[in-house]
């Protein structure tokens, strides 16, 4: 994949700025269709978009935990810790003419990857962009294992470094809408 480019999401009804090195997980193995994932080529880094139903009864800061305890909830956490939570500014999104209200949190969870006992902390950081005129919550996620579990570390690779929290800004903030037909009939 083109670094830079801007890739479609969801069919085409959303497009977005992806990092360097960005593999669609979707050509590797089933995932939900209402996730877009991708993973680094060199490392255990992922990004993930989902299209989430809006949770109406959590607002504002609340809403940002709400989906990071959930997010732990599936994974089988056996700690969540939140370490920062704050609003992203509308104006920096190109989906500022449909999100109301949007939230960044940074925070840990210590996770079993598939079937395995040993845990890994992993740090988080999900981008909450809520979108009531469609009843949606779109959650973005950078998961962000600790640097010493890189795969394959050969001088071949060291072209392709990690992916950074500025790359994970652009997927955020240039996430586009492109067909607001993908949350059904309004």
């Amino acid at each position: 994949m083109e670094p830079t480019r801007e890739y479609p999401l969801f069919g085409g009804a959303f497009s977005a700025t992806l990092p360097t090195g960005a593999i669609d997980v979707s050509d590797l193995r089933p995932v939900p269709d209402n996730q877009e994932v991708f993973c680094h080529r060199m490392t255990d880094q992922s990004l993930i978009v989902e299209l989430l139903e809006l949770q109406a009864h959590v607002q504002g800061e609340a809403a940002a935990r709400y989906h990071f305890e959930d997010v732990g909830g599936v994974q089988d956490a056996r700690t969540v810790q939140v370490e920062a939570v704050q609003p992203l500014l509308l104006e920096n999104l190109a989906l500022r003419g449909y999100c109301e209200d949007a939230w960044v949190l940074s925070g840990k969870q210590q996770v079993a990857k598939e079937h395995q006992q040993v845990t890994k902390d992993i740090t988080l950081h999900q981008a909450l962009l809520r979108l009531p005129r469609y009843q949606t919550d779109l959650l973005l996620t950078f998961n962000q294992p600790p640097p010493d579990h890189r795969s394959s570390l050969g001088s071949e690779n060291q072209s392709l470094p990690p992916w950074s929290l500025g790359d994970f800004e652009l997927l955020v903030t240039s996430l586009t809408l492109h067909d607001p037909n993908i949350f059904g009939p309004q």
